[in-house]
């Protein structure tokens, strides 16, 4: 069968769109643009549109890393993030053209460039080690032979799947006062210091850490104020939640925050509150709403931005957020006395937002299933006359045919309403049968939704149907919702999925019982396994960076240690035996589904040992599995892993299935 789908080579002719920024007067966005280029690795660089005339000029060149762009108040200005020098570092470029200047020079980079409203100071995040100094400059390192030392920690958190083994490094916040080069440093200690904002009139900072005496075995993040004119810090919240993202309301009586009380540990809501600092009081103003306040929704399309937190009106008087709710992300605003409205919505994932100074416009980057990988749009605060300023991606898209996701709703066992999708493969005709491949995403705290995924598209170019849904443990449908997996890994979750596939089995004559695939990363990868360790309905399966051993993952996960009680409610010091219980490896000699595991070397999130047991396991009995390690690569493979290695994932998946399935 030939179909004109998206194949996994067409990856390297996507453009990847995140992070924009409307200037001040509205007239401008400033945006990255990521591509994969000759030498199949990422570039980015920013991009500036004419938002009335739409028309896009590349504003940085070269083949760099160029991110994080932030408009100066008057709108002269675009700082941003590049390596162009080596390490990450601040530059800066006049909107009307020239060469970019370097602004920071320090020995371990910088990120999070924050403007003040003045636009004469700028807030940076800097790496510091207890012996660094900020006078210490990024040097051009020399390749020189070093000999071998051991690695040696007394920390319970000595790695993460980011950023490898810790270098005893903190973020700490400094400010460079831009006319005189001064620079200060506004944190201290061994902690990380986050989302810096600076007051209306410039004189103060609030920011986020968590400086309790034992940050490794504390989970909140508290508040912090620093007052400029005297270097005093003041902590604002009392150690009892998690906060981030401050941001100052424009008359400057209160911040508003993203966070929540840790009630459901990993798996309680995002909520958005203010606080008030006049009589101090924190409040929540979406307490009564069960939605996450927050942007969860999965893609593999490498749109994530960091969140800008909850962003006043200019009147002071309410909040403008992105939630998640039925597979949906969506912009809302919510008053001060808690009414919620929907600005910008639709079946998508709306990833990110920007609006004016005057709050005229708001441009936001949404992905949607068949139509949009990435692109962005300009709409009112009315949200009633919504424009598309990009189509980065329609040069590739319109020569292709492919596959629109269907929703569906359906009852779970015990009664609750579930949310799934359905894709049919590329070329589909009716009166014929295709095999189906069930995808089950990570988290478990996250959300399969209206967003594009090439990966899913690739499957139904090479004739698969495919079927994804949102079993317990997953965002979009309240709080009761996602907490119920925890404490019953393989039990609500895996109930869930299975009536999924029977759903869609009664109801889709297209489907061929007899041909059907499961695969999974991460959460989803403790799922494929345990699925092909109590059924053999499945004729193949794939897992990815997965869980197979719940006792090992505690000592070895780089979260493992908390992450292991969380959600399991217990510990492999507290019962061992149930941490066996729930493992797929204890039910390794069930496994009749052919397996194909893939894993990276530097997963640090789910480490290669958890394949590793699993593959032995079957190897031993003679079962047919096959093992690929990535070398290089961390947990976020899929995501943003190697070019190259991305399609040699891709090409491994359908390749497996066809084996078996065709």
């Amino acid at each position: 069968m030939t179909t004109n789908g998206l194949s996994v080579q067409d990856l390297f002719e996507f453009s990847f769109l995140s992070d924009p920024q409307l200037s001040p007067d509205g007239k401008w966005v400033v945006f990255v643009k990521k591509v994969i280029n000759e030498k199949e690795k990422y570039q980015s660089n920013l991009f500036l549109m004419d938002v009335d005339s739409k028309e896009i000029t590349q504003f940085t060149q070269g083949n760099f890393s160029d991110v994080q762009p932030r408009w100066s108040s008057n709108g002269r200005y675009i700082f941003f993030v590049s390596n162009r020098s080596g390490e990450q570092q601040i530059w800066n470029i006049a909107f009307n053209g020239g060469e970019a200047s370097q602004v920071t020079t320090f020995k371990r980079g910088a990120s999070q460039p924050v403007l003040s409203p003045d636009g004469k100071k700028l807030i940076v995040t800097v790496p510091l080690s207890a012996a660094d100094s900020l006078e210490e400059k990024e040097t051009k390192k020399e390749k020189t032979e070093e000999k071998l030392k051991p690695y040696i920690t007394t920390n319970l958190q000595y790695k993460s799947d980011a950023k490898g083994f810790s270098d005893e490094t903190f973020d700490h916040l400094v400010l460079i006062d831009l006319e005189t080069g001064t620079q200060s440093l506004l944190t201290d200690g061994q902690y990380d210091h986050h989302s810096p904002a600076f007051s209306p009139n410039g004189m103060h900072v609030a920011y986020s850490a968590n400086r309790s005496e034992d940050p490794e075995q504390t989970f909140f993040s508290d508040i912090y104020q620093v007052d400029l004119t005297t270097n005093g810090t003041e902590k604002l919240t009392s150690s009892d939640k998690r906060f981030y993202t401050p941001n100052y309301s424009p008359d400057g009586t209160k911040l508003s925050l993203l966070g929540d009380d840790l009630e459901y540990t990993g798996a309680t809501l995002t909520r958005v509150w203010i606080l008030d600092f006049a009589t101090k009081e924190l409040s929540c103003l979406t307490s009564e709403w069960d939605v996450e306040c927050n942007d969860v929704a999965i893609n593999d399309m490498g749109s994530g931005a960091a969140s800008a937190g909850a962003v006043w009106s200019k009147t002071n008087d309410a909040l403008f957020f992105l939630a998640s709710e039925l597979g949906s992300t969506s912009l809302y605003q919510v008053t001060l006395n808690k009414n919620i409205t929907k600005v910008v919505g639709g079946k998508r994932q709306v990833y990110a937002f920007s609006t004016d100074k005057n709050q005229e416009r708001f441009v936001y980057a949404v992905s949607q299933s068949a139509t949009i990988p990435g692109d962005l749009f300009v709409s009112t605060l009315s949200g009633g006359d919504e424009q598309r300023l990009t189509a980065v991606n329609e040069h590739l898209l319109q020569t292709k045919t492919l596959s629109v996701p269907e929703d569906f709703h359906f009852k779970a066992n015990d009664g609750t309403e579930l949310q799934g999708w359905i894709m049919k493969p590329v070329g589909f005709k009716e009166g014929e049968t295709y095999p189906l491949v069930l995808e089950i995403h990570g988290g478990p705290h996250a959300m399969y939704s209206h967003a594009f995924m090439h990966e899913f598209q690739v499957l139904a170019e090479k004739g698969y149907g495919v079927l994804f849904m949102n079993p317990r443990g997953s965002h979009g449908y309240g709080q009761q919702f996602v907490d119920a997996v925890r404490g019953d890994y393989g039990g609500i979750d895996y109930d869930d999925v299975m009536v999924a596939v029977d759903y869609a089995l009664e109801n889709y004559d297209w489907i061929d019982s007899s041909r059907l695939g499961v695969t999974g990363g991460s959460y989803g990868g403790f799922m494929t396994n345990w699925i092909v360790g109590h059924t053999n309905k499945f004729k193949a399966a794939v897992t990815q960076r997965s869980i197979s051993n719940w006792l090992s993952f505690y000592g070895v996960s780089d979260i493992g240690y908390f992450f292991t009680e969380w959600e399991h409610k217990t510990t492999v010091i507290e019962d061992p035996e149930e941490l066996w219980r729930i493992s797929p490896l204890r039910y390794a000699k069930n496994i009749q589904t052919p397996l194909l595991i893939l894993h990276s070397e530097h997963d640090y999130r789910c480490p290669i040992e958890q394949a590793e047991q699993l593959y032995v396991a079957l190897k031993q009995q003679k079962k047919p599995t096959r093992f690929v390690r990535f070398p290089e690569s961390n947990h976020e493979l899929s995501r943003s892993g190697d070019p190259g290695l991305r399609i040699i994932r891709l090409d491994e998946i359908t390749n497996w299935f066809d084996a078996y399935l065709k």
